[in-house]
């Protein structure tokens, strides 16, 4: 069997800017306020981060019904729709909000088309939150498409007064082809002023298709749940190299590894480099002797943390970011 001798690190990989936000909004609020701080959803789709964030306090819950009254609430990174936003009002909960600033961006376009008349095609997953937030921002008048069949059944009000908006998370490729679909079935659609795919999808993409074609098999870690993680895998896959999403170093299997001497490694936006680091302590005991990093893109993306909290954030480095190894 073929040990591992060279492995080759995305650039960028790893945490973005929304994601280290959403940790340090629960990290300030359990300093400031004490344990236990409610957060609706997992805060970000990470399991590491998850259970780090349980063990200082943190409780993570999916009805405000669980919440006591006059209890801390904070709504996950992936955003909530309205009917949650009026719910935790009227139980007088305090309330921080975690939402990315770039899905926000996409729930202010999409409330603000609305009031123009505008109906909406969402491309997503069904069930994934951030596409449950998006969606209830509205109490009608949109409608999800998850692949190119769907664009051929949907039903619209008035195609004239129609607008796309996208899951940020989605893989490009994928996006662009059911964006293809819908515009060749009605041709007048409104597109978003800018991508809603976020830039860290984007650079994580963009990295995988560079790092791909110069290794043997590649090593996306991640949890199941998130969204990004998954698309670095398929993307990978697309690409013609075999691919594997470990959620911890023991999810390794040597076997990947045979006859694939070189291992590609990335992160997706919700793991922590804690992780990456430990996947590469795992691949030295597989027998890797050369560690390098890849040529990439920096990000210098900050978002400031919600008032009330002690602070911009904006001083604070993005963990994991950009450490090599």
């Amino acid at each position: 069997m073929t040990q591992v001798q060279d492995v080759l690190l995305a650039e960028p990989r790893g945490f973005c800017a929304g994601v280290d936000r959403a940790i340090e909004i629960v990290e300030r609020a359990l300093a400031q306020f004490g344990a236990p701080i409610y957060v609706r959803h997992e805060i970000v789709h990470n399991t590491y981060v998850v259970n780090d964030l349980k063990v200082k306090g943190a409780i993570f819950i999916e009805d405000l019904a669980e919440v006591p009254p006059g209890a801390t609430l904070i709504f996950s990174a992936h955003g909530v729709s309205q009917a949650v936003r009026h719910e935790a009002d009227r139980r007088g909960f305090q309330v921080f909000d975690a939402t990315c600033p770039l899905v926000t961006k996409v729930h202010i376009e999409v409330a603000k088309l609305r009031r123009e008349g505008y109906e909406f095609l969402m491309i997503g997953h069904k069930g994934h939150p951030e596409v449950e937030g998006t969606m209830g921002q509205l109490s009608e008048g949109i409608y999800l498409v998850e692949d190119i069949d769907d664009v051929a059944l949907v039903q619209v009000n008035n195609p004239e007064k129609l607008a796309v908006v996208t899951q940020t998370t989605l893989s490009v490729d994928d996006a662009a082809g059911i964006l293809a679909a819908i515009k060749a079935r009605f041709p007048h659609i409104r597109e978003p002023k800018q991508q809603d795919i976020c830039y860290a999808t984007q650079n994580r993409q963009d990295a995988v298709k560079l790092m791909a074609p110069q290794v043997d098999v590649v090593v996306v870690v991640g949890s199941p749940t998130s969204s990004n993680s998954n698309r670095l895998r398929e993307l990978a896959e697309r690409l013609g190299t075999p691919a594997y999403m470990v959620d911890c170093p023991g999810d390794l299997q040597p076997s990947w590894f045979d006859q694939r001497p070189r291992v590609g490694l990335t992160a997706g936006a919700s793991a922590p480099d804690v992780l990456v680091q430990q996947v590469i302590a795992r691949l030295r005991d597989l027998g890797a002797v050369s560690v390098r990093r890849m040529q990439g893109v920096e990000e210098h993306v900050r978002f400031p943390l919600p008032k009330g909290l002690g602070g911009t954030g904006l001083d604070r480095p993005l963990p994991g970011a950009h450490n090599g190894s």
